[in-house]
């Protein structure tokens, strides 16, 4: 029997920033990045089955993300996370043989340091948000624009998301998880995002991931609101641009089939905006967090992308 294979936290400095990781095994590098409202201990079960498979398996929090730093710009558009993941790479030793994998926001920022930096990256995997070419399918579907609401009500530059969200010990987290991924007990899980942001600059921080976001406005071909740095400004204009276009890298598209937040029919018009030989599987029985609903069978298809 495998012995089982610990997690380790630690810290690293890049892109300015001070992130909190965590990690297992030695190899190269696979960068694990999570989403929203979430943190690095999504990936508990991936990471050490990379580990076993001869990786080095990093999930970062994100930036913001407790025990990550504020960052002292504000920024937090895409471009900014994919140059702290090209930042991360280069910090913690990766090479060509390296592979990126992301959940959520951390698909989206997978999707631009892929086609940012392709050198760095071998394979991609991405789960539960397609690429941002679809965006124009996503926000212009009735029932989908539903499910979105939250995107729009974070925008609102005035705090109230923020308030919102903090009432009653996060229990707005707790209803968007369970209207997310229905069924799935996400109690302690919970616990610990709810504590990396506890504190309102951090909860600030994960809110302000979508007050940047302006991909949906663009996909519309209409001028949204500014996003990006206080201001308007438009840092990281590279990695930003780099965001929209196709990763060229083979890249394994999950999406669980119970998906609450973006509707597995909608997401399966992504077969067609990825890298040739790239593959998009359905997992049954699972929601929008489906590495931590269905572990195992997510795990196995990770480990065979990445090591083919």
């Amino acid at each position: 029997m495998t012995a089982a294979v610990a997690l380790r936290m630690a810290t690293v400095r890049a892109n300015d920033l001070e992130f909190g990781l965590l990690e297992a095994g030695s190899g190269p590098l696979a960068l694990c990045l999570h989403g929203f409202p979430d943190t690095a201990h999504t990936w508990q079960h991936l990471l050490p089955a990379l580990a076993g498979a001869g990786f080095h398996a990093v999930a970062p929090f994100m930036r913001g993300y407790a025990p990550t730093a504020i960052p002292a710009d504000g920024v937090y558009q895409v471009g900014a996370l994919v140059a702290d993941a090209v930042a991360l790479h280069e910090a913690l030793g990766g090479d060509g043989d390296a592979v990126l994998i992301g959940h959520d926001w951390g698909a989206e920022t997978a999707y631009g340091a892929a086609a940012f930096a392709p050198d760095r990256w071998r394979r991609l995997v991405t789960l539960a948000v397609p690429p941002a070419a679809l965006d124009a399918v996503l926000f212009t579907d009735y029932e989908q624009l539903k499910r979105l609401f939250y995107t729009f009500m974070f925008r609102d530059p005035n705090g109230f998301a923020d308030a919102v969200v903090a009432r009653d010990g996060m229990a707005f987290l707790d209803r968007l998880w369970a209207d997310w991924s229905p069924g799935f007990p996400a109690g302690g899980h919970l616990a610990r995002v709810k504590e990396s942001l506890r504190q309102p600059a951090n909860l600030a921080a994960a809110i302000g991931y979508y007050r940047a976001a302006g991909g949906y406005y663009r996909a519309l071909g209409i001028q949204g609101p500014p996003g990006g740095a206080p201001g308007g400004a438009a840092p990281y204009a590279a990695e930003q641009e780099a965001a929209g276009r196709q990763a060229p890298q083979p890249t394994l598209y999950l999406h669980g089939a119970d998906d609450g937040c973006i509707r597995v029919d909608l997401a399966r018009g992504a077969e067609g905006l990825l890298a040739p030989s790239s593959r998009m599987v359905v997992i049954e029985h699972a929601g929008h967090f489906l590495q931590l609903e269905r572990p195992g069978e997510v795990n196995d298809h990770i480990l065979a992308w990445v090591t083919g």
